[in-house]
């Protein structure tokens, strides 16, 4: 057919995305109609059918039918330079960096993504963290904006695709600490409490659902309490559900401190200052792109330093033995 052409697949776009690659390589091209190419088979990957979401190896060859000038010509218009003051302090935040991963301790308060009126966040400042390469870094996963701690980023396309990959198939051990209003009882354990995304007036809201929901799954331990009050639980999610660690801790009837979303007033104490959600992404442990395992570990940003110190609580206390690791997954 004429003006149809066959593409491969580089080094650097191994692991993407097939409509992630035709989002690099014609912008202008719909998510609609890139599925409807696919579904009468006028776009394959080495001459077979395949989805949108099929992952991509260096070599494979995509064919690409006519997409029409306006379509194949369309480009994104760059992204503003970031602030330097922002990209200096993006350097203060590096906790770990490779030929293949740099691994930062986001700040509470700090976006991963743009949004709905939010301007200022990492991915529009990751040119700063090219140190030379020829790349730009990716984000292998996410972190709300209130949570603080371990964010990784690919430097490549291929190390991106085996983070996120490991992640996917359950190989990451997450940890997370948050402070509790209340002890959860018992102080050790596992919830499996699906959870399911509902529109509300106010925006989106989890829930517990365990008749549509998906399936989520957290292990907990009691690290240290304040009496009866105040609690520091040790948090380890072998799922990786929106909001699932706050959901989780309030249908514990322990909301997370600084809660408001889902504790309501039940999360805040008489006496306690208002250090805002206590949630910190505390270390990552998943298979290094070049082989190994990556261990890192944040510590805590200043404002949760403070709640800690305010509460006596010792960062470097041991923790407590915790099932959930990856060959052990209850999924």
């Amino acid at each position: 057919m004429t003006g149809v052409h066959v593409v491969s697949v580089t080094e650097d776009e191994a692991g993407l995305r097939l409509d992630r690659w035709f989002r690099r390589h014609h912008p202008g091209l719909a998510h609609g109609r890139l599925e409807r190419l696919l579904r009468t088979g006028q776009v394959r990957l080495d001459g077979a059918r395949v989805k949108a979401s099929t992952r991509l190896g260096a070599g494979q060859e995509i064919r690409v039918p006519p997409l029409g000038g306006s379509v194949s010509a369309a480009v994104k218009p760059p992204p503003a330079p970031a602030d330097p003051r922002d990209v200096a302090d993006l350097h203060k935040l590096i906790l770990h960096r490779d030929d293949h991963v740099i691994a930062l301790n986001k700040p509470p308060g700090l976006a991963v993504q743009g949004g709905s009126r939010i301007v200022r966040h990492i991915d529009a400042m990751l040119d700063g963290l090219r140190f030379g390469a020829a790349e730009r870094p990716r984000l292998a996963h996410r972190l709300d904006k209130d949570t603080g701690g371990v964010l990784l980023l690919g430097r490549t396309a291929s190390a991106t695709a085996h983070l996120a990959a490991a992640f996917r198939a359950k190989h990451a051990i997450k940890t997370y600490w948050a402070l509790t209003a209340g002890v959860p009882s018992p102080p050790a354990g596992r919830i499996d409490l699906a959870v399911a995304k509902r529109p509300t007036g106010a925006g989106e809201r989890v829930v517990a659902d365990s008749s549509a929901g998906k399936r989520a799954v957290t292990y907990y331990a009691v690290v240290a309490n304040a009496g009866r009050r105040i609690a520091w639980l040790v948090l380890r999610p072998r799922t990786g559900r929106t909001h699932q660690l706050r959901v989780h801790c309030a249908a514990l009837g322990t909301p997370i401190m600084g809660d408001r979303k889902y504790g309501g007033a039940a999360s805040s104490i008489d006496g306690m200052p208002d250090f805002g959600l206590i949630l910190h992404a505390r270390a990552i442990s998943l298979p290094h792109p070049a082989g190994g395992r990556l261990d890192i570990q944040a510590p805590l940003h200043d404002g949760m330093a403070a709640a800690w110190r305010f509460l006596g609580f010792d960062p470097a206390m041991a923790m407590p033995a915790m099932d959930g690791s990856p060959d052990r997954s209850p999924d």
